[in-house]
């Protein structure tokens, strides 16, 4: 059960809460009927998310193989066959599109976006330069596409703007780990998007990157339809953002460490409690708005 997990990389999982933001932002979150909706719409991306990971596994394992991380990875490691993951990665597409037919049709054109998306990334678009971090950007994107998809509420402005930036500077900071590995361990397990990568200009890309999605979170803050709708002090939560975008800095920069956003958010004491403390502090000014 273990290498299963591992195979569709459970954790990984911890990126499509970003189904649940419309309806955390829409205030709409513990309504019974977007809880349960938003939830299956959450599992059924999660299911055609890990199809994909074990698709991007069988395509990559030789590389994989001299990767100091990856080798690790079930079909890498050969604790899957790669038979057996050529099986079961259909399977969870079907399952993933056919539950999400179930929420709503919308959800399943959705999720057959970010399917088809995803195998042209895996198979073609990831060599490219930019084009990469873009199709992961899209993906974030697509999640909540997903969610509001499922509630059939609409998408406000602020929410993808925001996310595409974050979605954007995380990946950005992963492929400056990337270098850096390349760069401790040589070319042998390098993909070859990186040949339009150097640590200048990831650098110079992350702190646009950081800097423009702080004017768009405090412009968010300010902007009269949200002052309406969560009361004057949202802007309190803007502290919460700008010590989270630091402590990543940080990470990339000082401890080399940012390869992975979601293993950061499992491991991270730091980034776990600057998230609580946003999180409760929003749901705080829903509560007392209210």
């Amino acid at each position: 059960m273990t290498v299963f997990f591992k195979l569709i990389r459970l954790h990984q999982w911890l990126k499509n809460l970003f189904v649940f933001a419309p309806a955390f932002f829409a205030d709409s979150l513990f309504n019974a009927f977007a809880l349960r909706n938003t939830s299956l719409a959450f599992l059924a991306f999660g299911l055609v998310a890990s199809s994909i990971y074990i698709i991007n596994d069988i395509k990559d394992v030789e590389s994989d193989r001299m990767h100091p991380v990856k080798r690790f990875r079930p079909i890498a490691a050969g604790t899957v066959k790669v038979r057996t993951a050529c099986f079961l990665s259909p399977f969870l597409a079907a399952a993933g599109l056919i539950l999400s037919a179930a929420v709503h049709a919308e959800c399943m054109y959705v999720l057959l976006v970010y399917l088809l998306l995803n195998i042209a990334y895996t198979f073609f678009l990831k060599r490219f330069a930019i084009v990469d971090v873009l199709i992961v950007a899209l993906g974030f994107i697509l999640r909540l596409f997903m969610g509001a998809s499922a509630l059939q509420i609409p998408l406000s402005r602020w929410i993808i703007v925001m996310t595409f930036l974050l979605a954007m500077f995380l990946a950005l900071a992963k492929r400056r780990d990337d270098c850096r590995l390349s760069e401790e361990k040589g070319n042998s397990f390098v993909r070859e998007a990186l040949n339009g990568y150097s640590f200048q200009f990831i650098d110079i890309s992350l702190a646009i990157m950081s800097s423009v999605l702080l004017v768009a979170y405090l412009l968010y803050c300010m902007s009269p339809e949200v002052i309406a709708r969560l009361g004057e002090h949202v802007y309190l939560t803007f502290l919460f953002v700008v010590v989270g975008i630091l402590r990543y800095l940080q990470r990339t920069f000082v401890f080399g460490d940012s390869g992975s956003p979601t293993l950061v958010l499992i491991k991270d004491r730091f980034v776990q409690l600057i998230f609580s403390g946003w999180l409760l502090t929003f749901l705080l000014l829903f509560y007392h708005h209210r």
